[in-house]
């Protein structure tokens, strides 16, 4: 819990919540194997690796498409995740803060969250220095505080520093219970456990005050995942455009990938646009305003409302696109979109921003779109009335623009009389004439303002940088503008045209009144795939015109998840799962495991108030008689004894256990909503963790059943729960021992008070009548004498979280049983 609360400081850094389903997951599974190989007194080292290896595991089978079993890892796995966290240190070099949760970003945060929760779980837990983990968690709050330009939520911090306070409480509550049971002074061993916390904590002051003065994280070129050329990898389940743009940055061209083919355009060469930009920043670049994706929007899967400019005259074309590895928030669309077909409900279309998407990231459908690729002419631009007013004041609204950009943009469309002139001037002007360079590496700044830097100086960058600063050009010139993100035209391949991701692109679109939102491509490259809009051509302009193409490499490629987050979407849930394990809508599943968890609860209170309920006879379900008054009553009353026959009693014994079956199956859909085989992984090792408390509650409730039913196995079945309620505590009782030895031993081992002790009496001497004497009436004093004795056992040697979870009762029964009769 510490871990995860102090895992909410990414909130500031990484849109949705989807982020924090992943760390949910990792977080339980790196918990529970240690819980898991300590029981079993594994050496630190070994949980701690076992820690580890669980984390490979869940990553592989989350991140990639290439393990072994899903889940183990191979040179291909290892190859996809490198190309994925090459991705993320691409991602967060240009992004900024809070970045989208793409699957690059949720597999580092899994990974560098998961390594903390091994570390904090062994400085708590297997060192017993849980005070040297507060350097850990606080390690965890820097790096998004040094990320962020805002101040981290106040309520993340109030969050972490209760965990932190639970944690050193409970582990102040366990020393005082260690030291009420402590051993003998002197006792070998105790000076290296004492010695063991003192050097834990004194390594973890070094290792922070060393780690203080490394930052990798969020600084250019130092990631340690590197980003050079191919870093991109081939990836797997689909890439996806991140939705901002930068001003500064370094760019680099990773391998090709496919990610749509269509087919239906003919002759035509369009621009492809996922989304829009309407948001400048100085300094930074364009981003969205409501920070990842469109707000609001129409079902997209019908008839959609016309598009601006679209005033049906243009034919319809059907348009059918196949995404192949296509995975994020956006779907693709060309021109002015009026149907479309094959799209999931939960998908949405904006009519203003010209976007399709839905609220998580997820693998796109193969869809067919009826849109209108009618353009408007040279002419009808210079005579289209500006109605500005028209478009949301967002479009126009500019802030802190360096003057001498103003001063530029007024020299460049002085002796324009009308918009679309205006916006040609400053799209001829990002030309090679001008000096201007396509190129993956910027200029060296020389300027403290980016865009002026750009625009006057360097004039060397990306087609984002061009799109950028040509777009606030255009609002400075009071022409509502935005940034378009999506793909040049790609390349022919037999019947359909073949889009990868070099073709990504970003361009600028300025609005035209009744012609709509126009398209301007400012980036001066000329490799053949780029094109030149009719309306441009026919300008009548004397200079020479850039073939306006280029790829966008920086936008990080997007694995497919495994789980219901995305990024941000987060989550917490959570993203979707692969392809091919992931079907449009897994929403029942939710629906299911809160009907599960619902039921579960209602066992649990069936459970109690049975237990509670009279019977006719006057007593209870428990099968004790009506408690007579005083203390004794009190205790008959709160024994958690289940009694014989009665389909109640029946119900309290086995009401427990459907219980938690049913909270595991709740889980375990909650898991599904990830995929089918992290499932059946969260089930199995559920199950695995809980099932032997579960057997040691049911076989606890069968005796004291049989104790309060006073019947002649009432003595045997307490001396059968005496000694697992002490082999539970570490008292393994040899079945050589007689009696009387045996309760001398439970007596000193556990420190009995008076009344634990006096009861302890009782129950033996219950056990030797029944054992030894001829008399066939069960002891009347057993039962609450035997309540008595749980109680101080409770009191003076508390059941530790290991005993509870994994009981030596139930997991050495055969070993020990056999040595017994050895």
């Amino acid at each position: 819990m510490a871990t995860l609360c102090a895992a909410t400081s990414l909130t500031s850094v990484v849109a949705g919540w989807a982020w924090f389903g992943y760390l949910f997951v990792a977080v339980v599974l790196v918990a529970a194997t240690g819980l898991a190989l300590r029981s079993l007194r594994a050496p630190i080292v070994v949980a701690g690796l076992g820690q580890l290896l669980v984390l490979l595991f869940m990553v592989t089978g989350a991140f990639t498409t290439q393990g072994v079993l899903k889940i183990i890892p191979g040179p291909a796995a290892f190859g996809e995740l490198q190309a994925t966290l090459a991705a993320s240190a691409e991602q967060i070099r240009t992004g900024l803060p809070p970045v989208e949760g793409t699957q690059p970003i949720l597999c580092l945060v899994t990974i560098a969250i998961g390594l903390v929760a091994v570390l904090v779980d062994t400085l708590a837990v297997a060192a017993s220095a849980p005070a040297a983990t507060g350097l850990v968690l606080l390690c965890v709050y820097a790096v998004p505080a040094a990320l962020s330009e805002d101040m981290l939520p106040w309520w993340t911090f109030l969050l972490g520093a209760a965990a932190f306070a639970g944690l050193l409480a409970l582990d102040g509550n366990h020393r005082h219970r260690s030291w009420r049971n402590r051993e003998a002074s002197g006792a070998p061993g105790r000076a290296r456990a004492l010695q063991a916390p003192v050097a834990v904590v004194s390594a973890a002051v070094v290792l922070g005050l060393l780690g203080g003065g490394v930052s990798w994280v969020g600084t250019v070129g130092k990631i340690p995942f590197g980003s050079g050329p191919g870093g991109g990898g081939d990836g797997t389940g689909g890439f996806g455009v991140a939705p901002f743009t930068q001003l500064r940055g370094l760019l680099d061209q990773g391998d090709n990938t496919e990610l749509f083919q269509v087919r239906g355009l003919g002759p035509e060469r369009r621009l492809m646009r996922a989304f829009t930009l309407d948001s400048y920043t100085p300094n930074k670049g364009w981003g969205l305003r409501s920070g990842g994706q469109a707000q609001t929007g129409v079902v997209a899967n019908s008839t959609l409302p016309a598009a601006p400019g679209d005033d049906g005259t243009g034919a319809s074309q059907q348009i059918r696109i196949q995404p192949t590895r296509w995975v994020d928030n956006w779907l693709p669309i060309y021109g002015a979109p009026r149907a479309l077909r094959g799209v999931p409900p939960q998908w949405l279309y904006d009519r203003m921003s010209g976007a399709v998407f839905t609220t998580k990231s997820e693998p796109a459908p193969p869809y067919v779109e009826t849109a209108s690729l009618k353009e408007p002419s040279a002419a009808e631009l210079r005579t289209a009335a500006p109605k500005s007013d028209e478009v949301p004041a967002f479009y126009t609204r500019l802030d802190g623009v360096d003057q001498r950009v103003v001063d530029k943009t007024g020299q460049l469309i002085a002796g324009k009389n009308n918009n679309f002139d205006r916006a040609t001037a400053l799209w001829q002007f990002f030309s090679t004439q001008n000096g201007f360079v396509y190129d993956t590496k910027t200029a060296d700044a020389t300027d403290a303002d980016a865009l002026a830097d750009f625009i006057l100086n360097g004039k060397r960058g990306y087609c984002e940088q061009y799109a950028s600063a040509m777009a606030v050009m255009l609002r400075v010139a009071h022409i509502p503008a935005r940034v378009a993100i999506g793909f040049t035209p790609g390349v022919q391949k037999g019947d359909y045209q073949s889009i990868s991701s070099q073709d990504a692109h970003a361009w600028v679109e300025a609005y035209f009144g009744d012609k709509g939102w126009v398209s301007f491509d400012p980036t001066p490259l000329a490799d053949g795939r780029g094109i030149v809009p009719p309306y441009l051509q026919q300008s009548n302009q004397n200079q020479q015109q850039p073939d306006a193409t280029e790829d966008l490499p920086t936008a990080p490629r997007t694995t497919a998840p495994s789980t219901g987050a995305a990024p941000d979407q987060q989550q917490d849930q959570a993203a979707p799962a692969n392809p091919a394990d992931t079907g449009p809508d897994n929403g029942w599943l939710g629906w299911l495991a809160l009907a599960l968890a619902v039921l579960g609860a209602a066992a649990v209170v069936t459970s109690y108030l049975l237990r509670r309920r009279p019977e006719a006879g006057g007593g209870t379900v428990s099968g004790l008689p009506p408690p007579p008054p005083g203390p004794e009553g009190d205790l008959l009353v709160r024994s958690p004894a289940v009694a014989a026959p009665a389909p109640a009693r029946t119900a309290v014994l086995w009401l427990p256990p459907v219980a938690w079956g049913l909270f595991v199956a709740a889980i375990g859909f909650l898991a599904g909503l990830v995929a089918w085989w992290f499932a059946v992984l969260v089930v199995l090792v559920l199950v695995a963790v809980s099932a032997p408390a579960v057997v040691r509650d049911v076989v606890r409730r069968r005796h004291l059943q049989t104790i309060t039913a006073h019947t002649p196995d009432s003595a045997d079945a307490a001396w059968r729960e005496l000694k697992a309620e002490c082999a539970d505590r570490g008292l393994p009782l040899p079945e050589s021992d007689t009696v009387r030895v045996s309760g001398g031993k439970i007596a000193e081992h556990h420190h009995l008070d008076d009344e634990g002790r006096e009861s302890l009496r009782t129950v033996l001497g219950a056990v030797e009548r029944s054992w030894y004497s001829d008399a066939s009436t069960p002891d009347p004093d057993l039962a609450p004498a035997f309540d008595r004795l749980r109680g101080g056992l409770r009191r003076t040697a508390p059941l530790p979280l290991r005993g509870r979870l994994f009981p030596r009762s139930v997991l050495q029964r055969d070993r020990e049983g056999n040595a017994g009769r050895r």
